[in-house]
């Protein structure tokens, strides 16, 4: 793997890992210097540090994919579909996505694991308290985890092997990056629809588009309509329910 990659690779590890020394300091600095209610600033400010974290993160990873002489993929160098056609791939990834998640949702459930998302619900608790933070889970966390695992880490695997055991790979890292191992065959299914729609394109702006879509529309259904979403599950409680993985 290319040494700038591998820098932006600890970039993304360092963000995830952030929020143990990041929340505290905020608390601190809210506490001491800006005289706020402890029990206010426990419920506001991991999603502060949800914004500050990734918006910093995709900033620092730019610049250095901006920075270095080749940040291309073997696939970047190849010839891409045409801008029109790749806005098409792209609007239909979306509902690909869709698609693989729900046969992923009938895998699961038929292997009797327990339906619904901790991680989703645990983002979408954090946009209630911080709307704001659902930028970071509608746009700026996908783009990041598409530079990060399409670009980087399938880009990489897909030089050397062939798609299947590079998707594989990389869909399986990319489920287990939202500690839920209990839906890898979820998050998987995602990760494969993602490498596909870059491998077709050989723009990573294209998986780019479909997984923001795709999360928009998540965050919107399950923040918006989150009621009547549950209120149909518990209609419904024993048919296997949409889980939306977030990021």
């Amino acid at each position: 793997m290319k040494k700038h990659f591998l820098y932006c690779l600890a970039v993304y590890i360092l963000m995830q890992l952030s929020g143990v020394v990041g929340v505290p300091l905020l608390y601190y600095i809210g506490v001491e210097y800006l005289d706020q209610a402890p029990k206010h600033l426990e419920e506001v400010l991991p999603g502060y540090w949800l914004i500050i974290s990734f918006s910093v993160s995709l900033v620092v990873i730019w610049f250095i994919l901006n920075k270095s002489k080749d940040d291309q993929t073997r696939l970047e160098r190849s010839q891409p579909l045409s801008m029109g056609l790749s806005l098409l791939l792209a609007i239909g990834g979306v509902f690909m996505a869709f698609f693989a998640q729900g046969i992923a949702i009938q895998i699961e459930y038929a292997l009797g694991i327990e339906m619904g998302s901790e991680n989703t619900e645990m983002i979408i608790d954090i946009i209630e308290t911080v709307p704001i933070s659902m930028m970071v889970a509608a746009v700026i966390g996908p783009i990041l985890e598409e530079i990060v695992f399409r670009k980087i880490i399938f880009g990489s695997l897909y030089e050397r092997f062939p798609f299947f055991l590079s998707a594989l790979i990389s869909s399986v890292i990319f489920a287990f990056a939202h500690f839920e191992p209990e839906h890898v065959i979820l998050y998987s299914a995602m990760g494969f629809t993602f490498a596909f729609l870059y491998v077709v394109s050989k723009r990573i702006i294209v998986p780019i588009i479909a997984h923001v879509s795709m999360n928009t529309m998540v965050v919107l259904m399950q923040s918006i309509f989150r009621e009547d979403i549950e209120k149909l599950m518990k209609e419904a409680e024993n048919l296997p329910g949409f889980i939306g993985g977030l990021f």
